[in-house]
């Protein structure tokens, strides 16, 4: 495609994990992609050189999703760089956990802000050349725990629950406008964030799973990919679970 006819994505929390295997897949499928990130500017840098040595445009934006100014600067950003805004991947998301009882407010709210805040003030904001357009395509980054619940992950869980609520109902507010809204929720994938989970919590989450493993960022990318695609046409308002037979 030429430059000025290339379909753009967003991603959000883009600079490592599942944000950075979606970034580089949707290059892979055409897009000129910008990379959101909020603290790691070299790694989202590194990521944005990786796209552009494949052949398509891509600019890294800092931006704290969780404020709706910084929300709507990044979409912006998207459309004063590259003139439209096609795809938006609500990916960033961090993990506090905790027992309820020991959690703090801090931390409950860094939670869900980043996830469902964050996926929030970035919907409203890219909605509005979406439905100019008549056309475009959210997938919001959930989790299993969202939808069975894990014991020390109340805010994490209620997070991605209220995410996987918001997008069956945005999906029915925006599809007639030509805009559709899914939802990917994986379960164990090999990240910085699943590094982080006791051994032998780790060890039990992959005995419970039929295929015996945990998940790449690559393998959520594909489904996310196949979601935003022209392939999932009549396809809005699902949960897509990527758990391995969980």
């Amino acid at each position: 495609m030429t430059e000025t006819k290339r379909r753009v994505a967003i991603v959000t929390g883009a600079s490592r994990g599942i944000g950075r295997a979606i970034a580089l897949r949707l290059a892979r499928d055409g897009f000129s992609v910008v990379v959101n990130f909020r603290g790691s500017a070299d790694a989202a840098e590194a990521v944005a050189g990786e796209i552009r040595a494949l052949g398509t445009g891509a600019i890294a934006v800092a931006a704290d999703v969780r404020i709706r100014e910084d929300a709507e600067r990044l979409i912006s950003s998207a459309e004063a760089e590259f003139g439209r805004v096609d795809a938006l991947v609500n990916n960033a998301g961090i993990i506090r956990d905790n027992l309820l009882f020991m959690l703090t407010d801090e931390d409950w709210d860094a939670v869900v802000d980043t996830s469902l805040k964050g996926a929030r003030n970035c919907c409203r904001a890219a909605l509005s050349p979406m439905i100019s357009a008549r056309s475009g395509s959210i997938v919001n980054v959930a989790s299993i725990s969202g939808l069975r619940g894990v014991a020390g992950q109340t805010s994490y869980s209620a997070a991605k629950a209220g995410m996987i609520g918001m997008t069956r109902s945005l999906a029915k507010e925006v599809g007639k406008l030509g805009v559709r809204v899914n939802v990917v929720a994986p379960g164990l994938v090999d990240t910085e964030m699943a590094d982080s989970m006791p051994e032998d919590l780790r060890d039990a989450v992959i005995g419970s799973t039929a295929l015996g493993r945990a998940g790449t960022p690559e393998e959520v990318a594909s489904v996310v990919s196949f979601l935003i695609s022209g392939e999932s046409s009549y396809i809005t308002g699902k949960v897509i679970e990527i758990d391995g037979g969980l």
